[in-house]
């Protein structure tokens, strides 16, 4: 079970279980004051207010920090934190000085060390130290008023609560460094896979291209000079020796043929296995099932424009990572009538209006660079659907330009 969560959920959990902790501390305080009702006049607004009101003073407090924190929280590190969000944090905020101002004890300071955890995610580090920091300090009139401390006793409680939060905040900011240091060194792991096998399918292409070459320009040529110069002795001898000659030239006339199937089996067996360099972009992605099918056979003469889908492919598999908050990525690649056709869906989230980044950009570039084409459509809480068409070879590209279709 602990294999699946991963870095970011493990965080909301702890905090979630330090939250309930905290929660149990209250519900002793609650019941001591059920038991003995003497001391809820020591408790700020006690003796004015009944024991009803402060429960519900503090339970309101509590559980709301709970469940904004829950909400905060949600696909830690897939998304892009916005002003909702920090607005959340002010809200997270408030609730923890309350907790500490209704219950005269320094529990707030602990809300702020669950904070804490989760702030390096949705804030810049020069601001969430200072966020941390100014929200310790605020908690002196509560020591000062309510514990009964002294100024200074006061100040150094709070700086040695401040002291905590940062060193829990810099603990996930490790955390998240690494994690996104992991998850870029595995992208880079699984697109270096994927052109090394690519790599190895244009060296092979290449050589199987000279030899090839070699045997039609070599043996070719000699077994055609061989077989016009039988075919010239043939006319010239008479006798035995006339049917020996014809049965060489016979034989040379075959040995070319067998030699034009090899060289043409060598060029039509030179192609790139699209399925094999695309499978490993979808290897140990962390956080997202990718369902890929490639119809098979599906090759490409081409090494650039094998590369071309890969790394669209590669771009599809990041942006789903980084920014849909999905969990699953449906991609399908298909020949189509001298075309590769890739189409890809996510269940994502989606957004109202497509703002193509630099990935996307960069994608289509490539796409129409080599006469191919990009079509992005999204929906709020519908993921994003891309299809992507790319002709097979420069011959394809042409007959389009010249029938005037778009692929």
């Amino acid at each position: 079970m602990l294999a699946r969560l991963n870095h970011s959920r493990l965080l909301r959990y702890a905090g979630l279980f330090t939250w309930a902790m905290v929660g149990c501390w209250l519900i002793n305080v609650l019941v001591t004051l059920r038991l003995d009702p003497s001391q809820i006049g020591q408790l700020p607004g006690g003796a004015q207010h009944p024991v009803e009101l402060l429960i519900a003073r503090w339970v309101a407090l509590h559980l709301s920090f709970g469940a904004v924190y829950w909400w905060i929280t949600r696909d830690l590190g897939q998304r892009r934190p916005g002003y909702v969000d920090h607005a959340l944090l002010l809200v997270l905020t408030v609730c923890a000085i309350g907790v500490s101002f209704f219950s005269a004890t320094g529990l707030g300071s602990v809300l702020f060390m669950v904070m804490a955890g989760v702030m390096p995610w949705l804030l810049p580090v020069r601001f969430g130290v200072a966020w941390l920091v100014t929200a310790n300090l605020a908690m002196i009139p509560a020591f000062v008023t309510l514990l009964g401390f002294p100024v200074v006793l006061a100040v150094v409680q709070s700086l040695l609560y401040a002291g905590f939060s940062i060193f829990v905040f810099v603990t996930a900011l490790v955390a998240m460094q690494q994690a996104q240091a992991r998850e870029e060194q595995r992208r880079l792991n699984a697109e270096l896979r994927a052109t090394r096998l690519l790599l190895a399918e244009s060296a092979r292409i290449n050589e199987r291209t000279r030899i090839s070459r070699e045997l039609h320009d070599l043996l070719g040529h000699h077994l055609t000079a061989l077989s016009l110069n039988l075919e010239v002795a043939g006319h010239l001898v008479e006798g035995r020796a006339k049917e020996h000659v014809s049965q060489a030239h016979t034989l040379a006339r075959l040995l070319l043929t067998d030699v034009r199937e090899a060289v043409s089996r060598l060029r039509e067996d030179g192609a790139i296995d699209l399925a094999a360099a695309l499978q490993p972009l979808a290897e140990n992605v962390p956080a997202l099932d990718i369902h890929m099918e490639i119809d098979g056979p599906l090759t490409l003469d081409d090494p650039e424009r094998a590369h071309v889908l890969l790394r669209c492919a590669q771009e599809i598999i990041t942006n789903v990572v980084r920014h849909s908050g999905a969990g699953n990525l449906w991609i399908r690649a298909r020949r189509d009538h001298g075309h590769i056709v890739m189409t890809a869906h996510d269940d994502g989230r989606g957004a109202a209006q497509l703002i193509a980044g630099n990935g996307l950009r960069g994608m289509r570039e490539r796409l129409v660079q080599h006469g191919g084409d990009l079509t992005i459509e999204t929906r709020p809480q519908a993921g994003f659907r891309l299809s992507l068409t790319l002709p097979a070879t420069a011959a394809a590209v042409a007959v389009v330009a010249s029938e005037g279709v778009t692929p």
